[in-house]
């Protein structure tokens, strides 16, 4: 049996669908109270693709026992029986308070991995962390770094997801059998473009359809766009290495960076957005330290698209390692596509569904 967080959002919904095609076993889904109706339709919705159901539960990553104990504090019997467990729950939310920050990406891994400490057949916990927990470090980031010199985080999310990591580190010192994956920005679907919130690269798509064409767009390129990168990869390559990587005894205890190892920089990412959107941009120069002026510009994401929690991100001076990811990911034939390969897709996308929000579930 295999027990999933994070369902029914973005990832957690592809993975649950991919779950269910590998093999017959269970599939149970924690969802909290919130998402439970959600959680209902998009189960239905794979049921009617696959023949198959996720499982729902109602259950609370900020509760103790993660609110599936019973009044006498007994776990249900079907925990039991559960093998594989995939964290993917967290509050991806790049403007997100403090205070929930800690409590639900924090407090929940902990909790779920005092959950994986009581399950007798436990054979892989699979931790869904972040590229980011590198924070805003100069250079090449290892897959086995964590605490480095001069890091600083950008914001609550990077903060908190690099604490849960250090948790989950600690646990596998002490036996625990997990395999960390660091995504670094997830966009939408290679093959249909489907996301489910426009953040990140999106605002700039945003910003871009909300011109005329043929008529010069001036876009502010903070820094240094033609050597800062953007790393960019699209939800059906994770999910796939999650899948494949969590029932991989070679990758058990390895910490695995989901990224493209040749990221786009900012000015060739702008380029290839344009032509995609149909769009000729006018640079404009800026200074990196301007960012967080214009991070404070009122209505900014009103008049433009563009959040402005992702600015931070077209100056990130980090880049990503992802020699485990290789090694690992080879004999499944899993590989990033280029992201000029997929680009017109998630464009077409955002053409046919204008509405999107720019948080929600991840």
């Amino acid at each position: 049996m295999r027990l999933l967080t994070g369902f029914p959002g973005f990832l957690g919904s592809a993975l649950a669908e991919r779950l269910l095609l590998r093999d017959e076993a269970r599939l149970v889904a924690l969802v909290p109270a919130r998402h439970r109706a959600l959680a209902d339709a998009r189960a239905g919705e794979i049921e009617a693709r696959t023949g198959r159901r996720v499982e729902i539960v109602t259950g609370d990553l900020t509760a103790d026992g993660l609110g599936l104990d019973d009044e006498s504090g007994a776990p249900p019997a079907w925990l039991g029986d559960v093998t594989h467990v995939f964290h993917l729950a967290a509050v991806y939310d790049l403007a997100v308070p403090d205070a929930l920050a800690e409590r639900v990406n924090v407090g929940g891994t902990a909790r779920v991995l005092g959950l994986c400490a009581r399950l007798p057949r436990l054979e892989r916990l699979a931790y869904v962390s972040t590229c980011y927990v590198s924070g805003r470090t100069p250079g090449l980031f290892g897959e086995d770094d964590l605490d480095v010199p001069g890091q600083r985080f950008a914001n609550a999310y990077e903060r908190t997801k690099h604490d849960a990591e250090r948790l989950v580190r600690a646990a596998m010192a002490g036996g625990l059998p997990a395999t960390i994956l660091r995504p670094s920005i997830v966009v939408g679907d290679a093959e249909t473009g489907a996301t489910a919130k426009y953040d990140g690269p999106y605002g700039i798509v945003r910003y871009l359809l909300r011109w005329p064409a043929r008529v010069p767009v001036p876009l502010p390129l903070f820094g240094r766009p033609s050597e800062t990168a953007v790393n960019l990869v699209p939800r059906g390559f994770v999910v796939a290495a999650l899948d494949a990587l969590a029932h991989d005894a070679a990758a058990a205890g390895e910490t695995v960076a989901l990224a493209d190892p040749a990221p786009l920089t900012v000015d060739a990412l702008v380029a290839v957005l344009a032509r995609a959107c149909g769009r000729r941009v006018l640079p404009v120069p800026l200074p990196a330290s301007w960012v967080g002026a214009a991070q404070r510009l009122p209505g900014l994401e009103r008049l433009t698209g563009i959040t402005p929690a992702s600015l931070p991100y077209f100056t990130h001076p980090t880049r990503y390692a992802t020699t485990h990811a290789r090694r690992l990911l080879a004999p499944h034939g899993i590989d990033v596509p280029p992201f000029e390969t997929y680009a017109d897709r998630l464009v077409a996308f955002v053409r046919a569904h204008p509405s999107l929000p720019t948080t929600g579930l991840a």
